[in-house]
């Protein structure tokens, strides 16, 4: 990060105020996670958007935890934010506006400065890959009542649904959890996510135009683009970043949080006539959300201050990146798609390419190309290399 934007950020710090955490919670804020040891009052210097605080409660040996609960949070430049921890019921709940106001005064004269922890900014660029389409409207949006984000709220979700081994996992990880018990009107408390159909169903539509708008969701995508997020992109991609946040940071335990994520990656890669026509500036945008989304995950080295690993190849089975995943096929279709395609935007195909490799380099998987002419293979930069069109938009850059 550059001095002259550190120091900015400094500056401009966030101050979240955690007052009597007991010593061994684990808790975390964006992609960084630690132990709470016994002078820790909170977190300072957290850069001004939006933040993901997640954080479980442990036993007094420091050896058990309960299910995590998360919130986001939208700061402002220099904002004090405050929250109490209450014995009783293990988490973290906000005060009186008194006392808010009193202990932000305090803040600010310092009394609580050397019991406060340092946002680590040099993390602070993957929480923005991460991120950076979350605004305060969208976590409003979505946030349940009472903003917590939690797997004792997500009890049944999909129980007449089919599952892959991962959500079946996570169903009976959460249907075997204690702190299911002592959660009551779950279902009030749950994200309101968008509904994303799995299969087109019109009246009046039969055969062969039923099926091809179950191949092609570019009508699906316009419509929904159109009804539920007031023909915003951004919208739909805050979305996306929300439900991967909620699943991956959250240590796989939101399986609506997947669920949801799961459903707008159908959708988008389920799209054959948008990113060439209508949405190509969104699928370049989508593209790179994924890209950092998975490049995020699929980094081995992330571990919290107990050592313990964290991120997408720790936290779900083999099954989820077996080449015979969802994922897979997904990407196999799209990639193939973009490029034996005879025309395509640079920028989208550029960020494909990265995708690809990305997926070839950490998993393994294999991306065969076969040309429309009895199935002979083409290498990508022969003469039937795609045409390469630059769009000049300079935020897909």
């Amino acid at each position: 990060m550059d001095p002259n934007t550190a120091l900015e950020l400094v500056k401009q710090g966030v101050t979240l105020l955690l007052l009597d955490v007991p010593q061994y919670t684990l808790l975390g804020i964006d992609t960084q996670m630690f132990s709470v040891g016994p002078a820790f009052k909170g977190i300072k210097m957290i850069p001004p958007a939006s933040h993901f605080l997640y954080y479980s409660s442990s036993t007094r040996d420091g050896k058990d935890f309960s299910p995590i609960i998360g919130f986001f949070i939208h700061a402002a430049p220099s904002e004090v934010i405050v929250r109490r921890w209450d014995q009783q019921q293990e988490r973290l709940v906000k005060v009186s506006e008194e006392e808010e106001e009193r202990y932000c005064q305090a803040v600010k004269s310092l009394e609580f400065d050397r019991q406060l922890g340092p946002y680590n900014l040099s993390q602070y660029g993957d929480w923005k890959h991460l991120s950076n389409y979350i605004t305060k409207s969208i976590i409003e949006r979505i946030e349940p009542i009472g903003g917590e984000i939690t797997v004792a709220c997500e009890s049944g979700i999909v129980t007449n649904a089919p599952k892959t081994a991962m959500e079946k996992a996570l169903d009976e990880q959460m249907k075997s959890s204690k702190f299911l018990t002592s959660v009551e009107n779950s279902q009030s408390r749950r994200c309101y996510y968008t509904s994303i159909p799995c299969v087109i169903k019109q009246k009046g539509i039969h055969g062969q135009e039923l099926t091809s708008l179950n191949i092609d969701k570019t009508q699906l995508l316009e419509s929904l683009l159109i009804k539920d997020y007031g023909g915003s992109e951004d919208v739909l991609l805050g979305e996306l970043q929300f439900a991967f946040i909620a699943f991956l940071i959250c240590m796989g335990q939101s399986l609506e949080g997947f669920l949801q994520w799961k459903a707008l990656v159908n959708l988008l890669f389920g799209c054959i006539e948008a990113p060439f026509r209508t949405r190509t500036q969104l699928f370049t945008k989508f593209i790179k959300v994924i890209y950092y989304q998975l490049k995020f995950g699929l980094e081995k080295d992330h571990t919290d201050t107990s050592g313990a690993a964290t991120g997408l190849s720790a936290l779900l089975d083999d099954s989820w990146l077996s080449a015979d995943s969802f994922l897979h096929h997904l990407c196999k279709d799209f990639f193939s798609l973009m490029l034996d395609a005879s025309s395509v935007d640079g920028h989208l195909l550029s960020w494909t390419r990265k995708l690809k490799e990305l997926l070839e380099n950490n998993l393994g998987w294999e991306f065969q190309r076969n040309s429309a002419v009895d199935g002979i293979y083409f290498e990508e930069d022969d003469e039937f290399a795609p045409v390469v069109e630059m769009l000049d938009d300079p935020s897909c850059n």
